[in-house]
């Protein structure tokens, strides 16, 4: 066998002697537990609209904020509920009809989902939606959604705007 030397021998000590840095676990928990409640309490109390490159919203100065409701998107090519496509603009202005079937059969479809609401009197209580569409839909094409939308019961219509900040200045 051989022999060791001293300075092996010193080496060897010098490394039992050192003990490897632990990572404390306990801090780090802490740390991610307070990102996760505030990411939770802060991404609860906002609503978004879902973002469309081809619909320009016109701007608003409302100070309340939306409730989440059914979604009526009206692009320049076709109109969408939900993000599923149920007509398109081109055949509903060629029609002289005063609804769009496509629409009022999602919109059926969407109110047999959810729970029928009922109020004081007895009355089944209108349902809510919000009409996304650009500013410069033609008025006819507004007038159809509205109709199909009352006619689907979903009489409490919200429009999508931008919110632009409320200026000092009496316009």
């Amino acid at each position: 066998m051989m022999n060791k030397s001293r300075r092996a021998k010193r080496m060897e000590r010098h490394h039992t002697r050192r003990k490897q840095p632990s990572l404390n676990l306990v801090s780090l928990m802490d740390i991610f537990t307070i990102l996760v409640f505030f990411l939770l309490v802060s991404s609860s109390s906002v609503h978004q609209l879902p973002k469309k490159k081809d619909i320009h919203l016109p701007t608003s100065i409302a100070t309340k904020a939306p409730k989440e409701t059914i979604i009526i998107s009206v692009t320049h090519r076709n109109i969408l509920v939900q993000g599923r496509e149920v007509a398109i603009i081109s055949e509903v202005m060629r029609q002289d009809l005063p609804l769009i079937a496509g629409l009022e059969k999602e919109l059926i479809f969407q109110a047999s989902k959810s729970r029928v609401v009922k109020g004081p009197d007895g009355k089944v209580k209108g349902k809510a939606v919000t009409i996304m569409g650009d500013e410069n839909i033609p008025y006819e094409l507004l007038r159809k959604i509205l109709a199909t939308s009352r006619e689907a019961n979903y009489t409490k219509i919200a429009f999508a705007a931008i919110q632009k900040a409320a200026s000092g200045e009496n316009n």
